[in-house]
C-alpha cells in the first residue's frame, strides 16, 4: 500500500512539473496569438480608411483614393520591414533613433510583434491619404508615404515605444494618440498646405464646401475603423490579460461613443441640425482620444474623453478650414491631430495612477506637453522636407485639368462608377478621345480582333 502511495505521489510530482515546464510556452503562444488576431483586425482598418476616404470627397477620384490606400498597406510594408522597424527598435542612439536590425537580421524577432507594428505604421501614413485627396500626384504621395514609414514615424516610434529619450522623461502612449495619430496628422496638414485647396475650395476670400459624393460609403467606413480599433487599442496590450484587454476595449467602445454623443449634440446646439460627417467623424475623435490612455482610465474617465474630443472636432474642423484654410477633405487634422493631442494631455489629468484628477500633480500633464511639443517640431519639420524631397521630381499636384476630370481617368485609366449612371453623370465632362475609362476598356476588349470582328 504504501509503494503505491510513493509511486502515485511522484507521478503527481511529474504531471506538475511538465505542466509547470510548460505553462510558459502556453502563455507565451497565447501572448503570441492574441497579438496577430489584433493584426488582422487592425490591417482591416485600410479598408475603413479607403471606404472613409471615397465616400467624402467626390466620385471621380474613388479610384485614386483607392489605390493610394492599397499601395500604403502596401508598400509601408515592405519599406518598415527594410528599415522602419529597426529605427523604431533597433538599439539606441543616445535615445533618438535605432541602429540596427534592418531586414529584421541581426537579432531575434517576434515576428507577431514586427506584423503588428508594420500595420501600425501603415496605418500612421495612409492618414495623409485623406487630406490630400482629389490633387495630388501619386508619386509625389508614395514618396512622402515612404518618408512616413521610413523615418518620420520610426523615430518618434523610438523616442516613446523603443525606450528613446521620451520614454526615459516618464511620457505614456499607450497606443498612440500622439506617436501614430498626431505624427500622421502633422504629416497630413503639412502636405496639404503645401499643395493648397482644391479647385474652387477658396474663392475670393470664401469658404466653398465641396459635397461629398456618398455619406453611406463613409458611414461604412467609420463602422469599419470604429471595429478594427479593438484590435487597435486592445493588441497594444501585448498580451492576452484577461483582466487588462477588456477593460481596454470597454473603454474603447464608450470613448467613440460618447465622440458621437458630444458631436451630434454639439453640432445641433452650433448648427441648429445633427451633421452627419461631423457625427460620424466624432466617433474617430472619440477613439484618438482614448488610445493614448485606454489602459489607464476609469470608464467614466474614458466616457469624458470621448465626448469632449467629439466636441473640439468640431471646432477644429471649422478652424482648419476657415482659419488655416487647409484643405482637408476628410477632417483627417481634426481627427487625427487635435484629439490625438486632447487624447495625451488627457492622460496628464484622468490616469489612475499619474493624473491631475488622481493626486498626481502637474508633473505628468508637462512631460505630455513636452511630447506633444516634440512629435509637432519633428514632424512639422520632416514632411516638409518629405515635400521638398518629392518636389525634386516635379510639381506635386495634378494640373488643372486633370483635376477637373478627376484622377481616376488619367492616372488609372478607368472609373469607379458606370459613367452612365447616375454616380458617373456626377464625374463631371470626360474626354471622347479614346483614353477615357471605356475607350481603354474596348481597345482591350478588341485584343486580337480583326476590325471586321468590332460592332
Amino acid at each position: 500500500m504504501k509503494g503505491k502511495i510513493l509511486l502515485l505521489l511522484t507521478f503527481f510530482m511529474m504531471i506538475t512539473t511538465i505542466v509547470s515546464a510548460e505553462e510558459p510556452v502556453v502563455t507565451v503562444t497565447l501572448d503570441s496569438m492574441w497579438i496577430i488576431i489584433a493584426t488582422i483586425i487592425v490591417f482591416l482598418m485600410h479598408g475603413g480608411f479607403a471606404m472613409l476616404e471615397i465616400g467624402f470627397t467626390r466620385s471621380k477620384n474613388a479610384l485614386s483614393i483607392l489605390m493610394k490606400n492599397f499601395l500604403t498597406i502596401s508598400l509601408g510594408t515592405i519599406l518598415y520591414f527594410v528599415a522602419g522597424y529597426a529605427i523604431m527598435f533597433g538599439t539606441s542612439a543616445n535615445g533618438f533613433i535605432g541602429t540596427d536590425g534592418f531586414f529584421l537580421a541581426g537579432n531575434e524577432i517576434d515576428m507577431s510583434f514586427f506584423v503588428f507594428q508594420a500595420v501600425f505604421a501603415a496605418t500612421c501614413a495612409t492618414i495623409i491619404s485623406g487630406a490630400v485627396a482629389e490633387r495630388i500626384r501619386l508619386s509625389s504621395y508614395l514618396i512622402i508615404t515612404a518618408a512616413m514609414v521610413v523615418i518620420i514615424y520610426p523615430v518618434v516610434g523610438h523616442w516613446t515605444w523603443g525606450g528613446g529619450w521620451l520614454d526615459q522623461l516618464g511620457f505614456i502612449d499607450f497606443a498612440g494618440s500622439s506617436v501614430l495619430h498626431l505624427t500622421g496628422a502633422v504629416g497630413a496638414a503639412v502636405v496639404a498646405a503645401f499643395l493648397g485647396g482644391r479647385i474652387g475650395k477658396y474663392t475670393n476670400g470664401k469658404v466653398n464646401t465641396i459635397p461629398a459624393h456618398s455619406i453611406p460609403l463613409g458611414a461604412l467606413g467609420v463602422f469599419i475603423l470604429w471595429w478594427g480599433w479593438f484590435g487597435f487599442n486592445g493588441g497594444s496590450v501585448l498580451a492576452a490579460d484577461p483582466e487588462l484587454v477588456p477593460i481596454v476595449i470597454t473603454n474603447t467602445l464608450l470613448a467613440a461613443s460618447a465622440g458621437v454623443i458630444g458631436a451630434a449634440g454639439y453640432s445641433q446646439l452650433k448648427y441648429k441640425r445633427v451633421d452627419a460627417s461631423l457625427t460620424l467623424n466624432g466617433a474617430l475623435g472619440g477613439l484618438v482620444g482614448i488610445t493614448a490612455g485606454a489602459d489607464s482610465m476609469s470608464l467614466i474617465s474614458a466616457v469624458i474623453v470621448g465626448a469632449i474630443a467629439g466636441v473640439i472636432l468640431i471646432e477644429s474642423v471649422q478652424f482648419i478650414d476657415r482659419k488655416l484654410k487647409i484643405d482637408d477633405p476628410v477632417g483627417a487634422v481634426a481627427v487625427h491631430g487635435v484629439c490625438g493631442i486632447w487624447g495625451t494631455v488627457a492622460i496628464g489629468i484622468f490616469s489612475y495612477e499619474v493624473g491631475l484628477i488622481n493626486g498626481g500633480g502637474f508633473t505628468q500633464l508637462g512631460i505630455q506637453m513636452v511630447g506633444v511639443v516634440a512629435v509637432l517640431v519633428w514632424v512639422g519639420v520632416a514632411a516638409a522636407l518629405a515635400v521638398g524631397l518629392a518636389k525634386l521630381f516635379g510639381p506635386i499636384r495634378v494640373p488643372r485639368d486633370i483635376e477637373i476630370e478627376g484622377l481616376d481617368i488619367t492616372e488609372h485609366g478607368s472609373a469607379a462608377y458606370d459613367l452612365g449612371s447616375d454616380f458617373g453623370s456626377r464625374m463631371g465632362p470626360q474626354s471622347t478621345n479614346g483614353t477615357d475609362a471605356f475607350g481603354l476598356a474596348n481597345r482591350l476588349n478588341n485584343l486580337g480582333k480583326s476590325k471586321s470582328d468590332v460592332v
